[in-house]
């Protein structure tokens, strides 16, 4: 760079001097072109040097006043809104069915928690409980709340639920939503849908007992031929010889559909007349279904046989006859003895007589 400014001025010196031959004369003899060239070199190259200088000098910004503030370098990070208290809600206790709570399925059931309102806004009635997210197990979509709840207290929120069907465990979530329909806080209901289970050592099913006697009005003998119904149970024939057939009545009404455990017919009350059991082929027991009042019509109505006796007997199982007349919701269980065969005709009474006040029916039954 210097060597191109000084060739720079030589070649304006040499033009100086070519110009210089070429002016007039002075009138003193003195060249004075040539004087005034020569003083112009002379300046040039005077300069030259400063002009030089100034080419090659560094420069040195200046420094920044210290009361400048310097300019921030902006980025992408967003600004953090400033953090509301106004709604905030703190978990207290689960006042029933806590978390893992056992319920059968389709049982019907009462979840409560116990919240603390620990923001600055009060919660109004304007305020609900809503369902969120889970299993809502038939609970409401939204409940609003029912009083104020001013900050620092505690309320205790309720909702009704059904246990869902399907066994395992099943969990609901929920929150308050404020009265602009903003969300915020959380609780939630944990159960075991299961079924109950039975103890394997259980005490066997209470049990109810019940000893009837036969009524007198409904009980007595018919004969044939038809000789009237006197309130004695005869079964077997008469001095005439005519047969007789013994008829006696139980009320189980009150046992209408009640499960039977046992039920023993007890007739070893009941005495003899000479002897029935041999000379008539035995005195058959068993249960009919006859009109009430007694009367011939029911002297040759079907029956079901229960045994055939050949003695005065003790106990008679009536069980299963006695449940199908409770599970048919049936007033009377009844009873008929009759000879197995025709009269001796002997021209003697033989029978086995009993009292409608001395037979009785014990039922053992599930109340």
């Amino acid at each position: 760079m210097k060597n191109n400014i000084r060739l720079y001025h030589l070649l304006i010196i040499l033009a100086l001097f070519s110009g210089a031959c070429n002016l007039p004369s002075g009138t003193n003899g003195t060249d004075t072109a040539s004087t005034a060239a020569a003083q112009t070199i002379e300046a040039l190259l005077s300069a030259t040097p400063a002009i030089a200088a100034i080419s090659t000098s560094t420069f040195t910004p200046a420094a920044v006043p210290a009361t400048l503030t310097p300019i921030p370098i902006l980025t992408n990070t967003p600004a953090v809104p400033p953090t509301s208290n106004c709604n905030v809600m703190q978990f207290v206790t689960d006042v029933t069915y806590p978390d893992g709570a056992i319920v059968t399925p389709g049982q019907n059931f009462t979840k409560t928690w116990r919240l603390k309102n620990a923001g600055t806004c009060t919660w109004t009635p304007s305020y609900a409980v809503v369902f969120s997210d889970g299993n809502s197990m038939n609970g409401p979509s939204t409940q609003a709340l029912t009083s104020n709840v001013n900050p620092g207290q505690t309320i205790d929120i309720s909702v009704n639920l059904t246990a869902p069907a399907a066994t395992g465990d099943h969990t609901g979530n929920w929150k308050i939503r404020d009265a602009s329909g903003v969300l915020f806080g959380k609780f939630y209901v944990q159960i075991k849908s299961q079924s109950a289970v039975t103890a394997t050592n259980t005490l066997p099913p209470a049990v109810a007992q019940v000893v009837l006697n036969a009524v007198a009005s409904e009980s007595g003998t018919l004969y044939e031929p038809a000789a009237g119904a006197p309130l004695t149970i005869l079964a077997g024939d008469t001095s005439a010889n005519d047969i007789a057939r013994g008829y006696m009545s139980f009320d189980i009404s009150a046992l209408s559909g009640k499960t039977i455990q046992n039920a023993s017919l007890a007739i070893g009350s009941c005495s003899t007349m000479q002897d029935p059991f041999t000379s008539l082929g035995g005195i058959w027991v068993g249960e009919v279904q006859y009109a009430l009042p007694l009367d011939q019509s029911d002297y040759n109505i079907a029956g079901t046989g229960i045994t055939l006796l050949n003695a005065v007997p003790g106990p008679i199982d009536v069980k299963n006859l006695v449940q199908t007349r409770t599970t048919e919701g049936k007033a009377r269980f009844q009873i008929r003895l009759h000879p197995a065969g025709p009269t001796d005709a002997d021209g003697q009474a033989d029978y086995i007589s009993c009292n409608s006040g001395s037979v009785t029916l014990t039922i053992t039954y599930q109340p």
